[in-house]
């Protein structure tokens, strides 16, 4: 028997379990900073690179246009309203361009697409960021109408189709990237409407994306953040929403619910919404910069503590743990049997 053997056998427990320990420890470290140098890589020639972003009127759009300017690639930002055009404009440099884009509009699309076909002619298009996406309006599934529905799944589902869907040609000549920005609400639902709803759609589409691109070398990335302080958080913007739509609601919906229930839901708001979202932007459009620039992007990221920690986990809990959970800290309807 060898030396080594003889150790083995007679080596204290603790000793071996710490060895292991010590092996694992190691190749953790090592696969944490093969992950980092793999990832840190990024693609030459950004300067010939164009990359489409929708929603660049405020928030994260507008952040990434700026990023990915600054960084050198050549940035087609997308803007609904002139204000947002003129002041991204005057922001960046000279080889950033807007256009304007509601993405619910087919004609709009059609007519941003030409003009990106254009704009790029035979180097293609390297990357889109279907970022453009409303929050409202949002409340109880029961307060809303199929027309409430369909407003939001325009903007935030159909659009990013749409979009995508009129610039694949120009990305699959460059094998480029697709990013389509959904929410960790495409994993887990805490709230009514079509907002969920809409996220989840994206979550499919983007799968469905993806598989279908890969034989022609396309990546099909999604981000999916945690609550951060855009307007899709406002929580002036949902207040005036479920004011606006409790005043459509017929006595009978009122009553269920209680006469005092939109003073609670917003004073809820307040001392729950307004502290949760995150004020650091930069988290997200990382990711999204990573999405576009790196030669191994991430299939899924998830920024902010709050999707790692917590939404996430909780989406892979029992139903009826989650809804427990959910419920417990909901604001209950007045004739709710739960009380």
């Amino acid at each position: 028997m060898s030396r080594h053997s003889k150790f083995c056998v007679h080596a204290p427990h603790w000793l071996v379990t710490l060895e292991m320990f010590l092996y694992l420890l190691g190749l953790v470290a090592f696969l944490v900073l093969y992950r980092w140098y793999k990832e840190s890589k990024r693609v030459s020639n950004k300067s010939d690179k164009y990359v489409y972003i929708t929603g660049c009127d405020s928030g994260f759009g507008n952040l990434l246009a700026k990023h990915l300017d600054k960084r050198g690639f050549c940035v087609i930002a997308s803007c609904f309203t002139e204000k947002g055009e003129e002041e991204l404009k005057k922001a960046c440099s000279e080889r950033l361009t807007t256009v304007h884009l509601d993405v619910s509009n087919s004609d709009s699309v059609n007519k941003a697409a030409a003009f990106i076909k254009n704009k790029v002619g035979e180097k293609g298009l390297w990357a889109v960021v279907n970022n453009a996406g409303v929050s409202v309006p949002s409340a109880p599934c029961d307060w809303l109408t199929i027309e409430d529905y369909k407003s939001m799944l325009d903007v935030n589902l159909v659009g990013v189709i749409a979009v995508t869907l009129s610039v694949l040609p120009l990305i699959k000549k460059a094998r480029g990237r697709v990013v389509n920005v959904a929410s960790v609400f495409g994993r887990i639902t805490p709230t009514g409407g079509p907002y969920c709803v809409s996220k989840y759609g994206v979550e499919a589409f983007n799968d469905s994306l993806r598989l279908n691109m890969a034989p022609f070398g396309v990546k099909v990335l999604c981000i999916e953040p945690g609550f951060f302080k855009t307007n899709v958080t406002d929580t002036a913007i949902l207040s005036r929403n479920i004011e606006k739509l409790w005043n459509l609601l017929p006595e009978e919906t009122k009553e269920d619910y209680g006469r005092d229930y939109v003073d609670r839901v917003k004073e809820m708001m307040r001392k729950e919404l307004e502290k949760m979202p995150d004020a650091d932007l930069m988290k997200v459009v990382n990711c999204m910069e990573h999405a576009v620039a790196a030669v191994h992007p991430r299939t899924r990221y998830s920024p902010g503590w709050d999707a790692k920690f917590f939404w996430l986990p909780m989406s892979y809990m029992p139903s009826r743990l989650v809804d427990y959970l959910l419920l417990k800290n909901s604001v209950l309807p007045a004739k709710s049997v739960m009380q």
